[in-house]
């Protein structure tokens, strides 16, 4: 399999390494970029000037900043942080029996959510209560909806979702940017202290987890398991 390869000179110790497949470098479909701007305005350092590669649908470990060289490989990159990093195991392994090699390097990330609106947790006026937030998914896949609960996942509401400037979201290739964030909200009637869970579904219908202990692991990547904020009412008029 050839790869392509970027690498940065670190400050500190060796170079970051990181590869994609060539065949998703060279994909146009795959929208694979070098960023020199970012909203029309120089890259800044934080985001990676001078130039940085961009990798859509794909975890941020792969989309190298502070770009030094780019090269076609024979094989997948052999640097620390694809090989001994950002790698997901089942529970069953702890430090003392890890085997690096037994697993592929992370690549896509998975469906999830966030609600933004109220943090955990948050005094709200009994009434109604506006729940918004974000929804992703990686490899290029749509988020096919959201849902929202107000009982701590007992019952659910499908909150409605847009994109860029409240555009009505429509989940097929050609009416949606498939890189996307998808902004959701939905309205509900809070009369008592609570919790709020959100959970998104993909395009091909992966769904978040409901328990962060479903899907632990020793490096603790990819928890995506539903967002949950309490809130409390308070009937006081002040």
């Amino acid at each position: 399999m050839l790869s392509l390869l970027v690498l940065i000179s670190e400050e500190k110790g060796g170079p970051y390494k990181a590869s994609i497949p060539l065949s998703q470098a060279t994909n146009p479909e795959a929208d694979v970029l070098l960023a020199y701007e970012m909203n029309g305005e120089t890259l800044n350092r934080d985001h990676g000037y001078p130039l940085r590669v961009v990798v859509p649908g794909v975890i941020g470990a792969r989309s190298v900043k502070w770009l030094e060289d780019i090269n076609i490989i024979e094989e997948e990159c052999q640097g620390f942080f694809m090989q001994k990093d950002y790698k997901m195991f089942p529970p069953s392994v702890d430090w003392d029996n890890i085997n690096w090699s037994t697993r592929r390097p992370q690549m896509d990330f998975p469906v999830q959510c966030a609600i933004c609106s109220l943090e955990d947790v948050s005094t709200i006026k009994p009434g109604k209560v506006k729940i918004s937030g974000y929804a992703a998914s990686g490899g290029g896949r749509g988020i096919e909806r959201v849902d929202v609960s107000v009982d701590g996942g007992k019952t659910w509401i499908e909150a409605s979702r847009c994109q860029k400037s409240g555009v009505q979201y429509i989940a097929d290739g050609f009416n949606s940017d498939k890189w996307a964030w998808v902004l959701f909200e939905v309205t509900a009637d809070i009369r008592q202290s609570t919790e709020i869970v959100a959970k998104a579904i993909d395009s091909a219908a992966n769904i978040q987890p409901e328990k962060v202990e479903d899907i632990w692991n020793l490096r603790g990547i990819l928890n995506t398991s539903w967002h949950r904020v309490k809130v409390q009412a308070s009937h006081s008029n002040l």
